[in-house]
């Protein structure tokens, strides 16, 4: 057993005090505490485990309770059993983020619930906007941090604006915290198809030889959504679609996708080979990215990014972004990595697209190339794209696919949300899902410079409507990386359970023809 693996193992053994930070803002109750209660009605959360929120809003014991479920969704009996039980592990204290007296306050209520539990260590969820990481990570270690008691420090993205603001992100929290102590959380690393990569590939010999530039033409990561700004257009201004996406849930989906077999499961030795991948990618040229903003819908229904009042007039802040990347090694010279994230488009989604290079020869005509497709969310699939022969007397091919859809594979199966299981490696002191501090340095190397000359306003922004597929030359962008459209049809999967309904009495219905 490795060194990292052996301390993860041993670090079930502790019992946590989780202290939620910033408790009264969305990203606490849409997220973190849906999360705890998931882990708890689960049976992961140990049920001594004691929860306090704190933050700047004065409540009393029931607002607080009243704040905590109501993004929480009790589907059965048991969940509505369980609820009552989760609040009385939940208190809550009010205090400022920069006052010491207050955390002091704060460190009582910590001892008085951990004379009572036996807790060993402490969780610090940091849900709070990055302008008070600093000043909050210095409270916690000034009044809360005791010789003896593990401490861990969960810090939400965004990991800084560019280079220089993550590298004294990361200078300020390394005065303050070990990096064992600190955990990054990029929630895409938390879902399930994302944390499915590393077995699709290294546990299925059948992908092992294909797996590199010999085979595979290109790779496209899409991230979709429906939605605009709404309303958070001010917020979003600040950062747009390439720091807000791209640079980490799209980069982090790359490397595992791209990397090496590590040694172990092992945190570090995991870690190791995804900075070796971003470390070969070099900065983004400019005449390698495409950025769009979006404008109202096509019926005047929606509204268009500059129309929210809180964005900036005249900003080219992009909301849609599409760029390639290269990864100068061995396994993946030539081999374009094509990123797409964009909002208030057609559809959400979330998925990866390997497309393999064509059949040598020319014994069929018109053959589409060969793809395996990731989809991320909604409904989680895998499914390899194939040629296969149209039933009947002829030859002719026709697009086919091998297809796994959860849905249908896997009967009764809740899949966790990605912040559950997060949390629950932060708990159990596992390293693995969450992003380090060399990887972030690494990350921000490749980004920085196409998003200074971004920032200054030297790429103009493609307009395209609220609820289309995105800005025009978005086609030619990927065909120009090598992306080839088949002009075979092809219908997708659908397993619907009215789908596979219909389907299997429609198969009845000819066995008895």
């Amino acid at each position: 057993m490795s060194e990292s693996a052996k301390t993860t193992q041993d670090d079930k053994k502790h019992l946590c005090t989780v202290i939620v930070l910033g408790a009264s803002g969305d990203l606490a109750t849409k997220k973190t505490f849906p999360a705890l209660f998931g882990l708890y009605k689960n049976h992961y959360l140990d049920p001594k485990t004691q929860i306090i929120g704190y933050a700047r809003t004065k409540m009393d014991k029931a607002t607080f309770e009243g704040h905590i479920v109501k993004y929480i969704k009790l589907k059965t009996d048991e969940d509505r059993e369980a609820l009552p039980k989760f609040l009385k592990l939940c208190s809550y204290q009010d205090g400022q983020y920069d006052k010491d007296q207050d955390f002091q306050v704060l460190e009582k209520e910590i001892e008085k619930v951990e004379k009572a539990s036996g807790a060993t260590a402490r969780l610090f969820y940091m849900a709070l906007p990055p302008s008070v990481f600093i000043s909050v990570a210095t409270s916690i270690k000034h009044n809360n941090y005791k010789k003896g008691v593990i401490t861990r420090l969960i810090v939400e993205k965004p990991f800084g604006m560019d280079l220089e603001s993550s590298r004294k992100l990361a200078k300020d929290l390394g005065a303050l915290f070990t990096e064992e102590e600190i955990y990054r959380i990029d929630h895409y690393l938390g879902k399930e198809m994302v944390k499915n990569l590393m077995i699709l590939r290294f546990a299925n010999v059948i992908f092992g030889s294909v797996w590199n530039r010999h085979s595979i033409d290109n790779i496209q990561i899409t991230f979709k959504e429906k939605i605009g700004t709404a309303g958070r257009g001010g917020y979003f201004n600040e950062f747009g679609i390439i720091r807000d996406v791209m640079q980490n849930h799209l980069l982090q989906i790359l490397t595992l996708i791209a990397m090496e077999p590590p040694v172990s499961l092992g945190a570090e030795d995991v870690r190791d080979e995804k900075v070796k991948v971003l470390r070969y990618i070099p900065p983004i040229a400019k005449g390698d990215v495409l950025t769009g903003q979006y404008t109202k819908s096509k019926d005047g229904k929606e509204p268009g990014y500059l129309d929210d009042p809180t964005v900036p007039k005249g900003s080219k802040t992009p909301t849609y972004a599409a760029t390639t990347l290269f990864i100068q090694n061995e396994r993946w010279t030539g081999v374009p990595f094509i990123l797409k994230c964009g909002k208030a488009l057609d559809q959400q989604k979330t998925e990866i697209r390997i497309q393999f290079k064509e059949v040598s020869g020319h014994m069929f005509t018109n053959l589409a190339r060969n793809e395996i497709v990731i989809r991320v969310q909604p409904n989680e699939a895998v499914y390899v794209k194939i040629m296969n022969k149209e039933p009947g007397l002829g030859m002719k091919t026709v697009i086919s696919d091998l297809d796994l859809s959860y849905s249908s594979r896997f009967d009764n199966v809740v899949i966790p949300e990605a912040y559950e299981s997060l949390i629950l490696d932060s708990l159990n002191g596992d390293h693995s899902n969450f992003v380090r501090d060399d990887e972030l340095d690494a990350a921000w190397k490749i980004f920085t410079p196409i998003l200074k000359t971004i920032d200054s306003g030297e790429i103009e922004p493609i307009p395209y409507a609220f609820g289309s597929r995105g800005p025009h030359g978005v086609t030619e962008f990927v065909a120009k990386h090598g992306y080839e459209r088949s002009n075979q049809e092809y219908v997708w999967p659908n397993h619907s359970e009215a789908s596979v309904a219909a389907k299997g009495q429609d198969q009845k219905v000819k066995l008895r023809s």
